[in-house]
């Protein structure tokens, strides 16, 4: 009893340190966003307010339409999402609950999309983004965005899971695929979905390279590269307005993470299972 209490603690001490460990390079962000330009680096850091330059977070309003950036990420993050969402369920359940003709190479075939980094395929999907005349557009970050191989492999692992004698239940009482793909495997995919949903946010949200190529007006430009603008000329722009700018753009993923962090968990231990 008393060696497992003390391994108890051993555990929670050790997990605390790794915790903070994790948390100061965020609370140096936040202190440093607060300080005249000149204290910014100031040795030994401090992780704590000096002092409380508020101007620093309305200087980046200031500066640039900085607001307009964030509408324009949530705006790409959410629509990308939504139907990032319905591509990935419906696909994801043909090859997980229906029988085609050479599903297992097509499938195979599919999933080499995970192999192929995005560097790779920025040439070719910018000529066919400008022959359809969306380069310059918000839908030359969405419209690449909606298909995510590995979500699809993620949410297909996850209803292989699920017994098909659901399916010949419902088929037997006259339900057609879509009923059985609406009505019972999306409700029992949850948690997965949402995990998935969390993690293409996130990466759209950091999306530098596409908005540094496909876009040029400002009115159009996202999160990432408004910090850019930042940064000024050959990095000449104050460091404390750069962090508040970057503080901001941390705290709606923060928040996103913050409500679904249960349902990431749950989704990566149910994904690689298979009945």
């Amino acid at each position: 009893m008393i060696m497992s209490r003390n391994k108890k603690i051993i555990n929670i001490v050790v997990m605390t340190l790794i915790c903070l460990l994790m948390i100061l390079p965020f609370m140096w962000i936040f202190s440093t966003s607060l300080r005249l330009p000149k204290e910014s680096f100031k040795m030994p850091p401090s992780f704590l307010p000096t002092s409380f330059n508020i101007e620093n977070y309305s200087e980046v309003f200031k500066k640039f339409p900085f607001f307009k950036f964030i509408l324009n990420s949530l705006f790409v993050c959410i629509t990308a999402g939504v139907i990032n969402i319905f591509v990935t369920t419906t696909s994801a359940f043909a090859f997980s609950r229906l029988k085609f003709r050479g599903q297992s190479k097509f499938f195979g075939l599919f999933m080499i999309g995970l192999m192929v980094p995005m560097q790779a395929v920025i040439i070719p999907q910018f000529l066919l983004l400008s022959k359809v005349h969306l380069v310059g557009s918000l839908w030359a970050l969405i419209i690449p965005a909606t298909i995510t191989p590995l979500s699809i492999f993620l949410v297909r692992q996850h209803m292989l899971t699920i017994p098909k004698s659901y399916d010949e239940s419902a088929f037997m009482d006259g339900a057609s695929k879509f009923v059985i793909y609406s009505r019972i495997i999306l409700p029992m995919s949850k948690s997965v979905i949402l995990m998935t949903t969390l993690v293409n946010f996130l990466v759209n949200w950091n999306n530098f390279l596409g908005p540094l190529i496909y876009l040029s007006d400002w009115d159009k430009m996202t999160l990432p590269m408004g910090l850019k603008l930042l940064s000024g000329y050959q990095g000449t722009g104050s460091i404390a307005v750069i962090f508040a700018g970057v503080f901001v753009s941390i705290v709606p993923p923060f928040l996103i993470y913050l409500f679904g962090q249960k349902y990431l968990v749950k989704g990566v231990a149910l994904s690689g299972l298979k009945s």
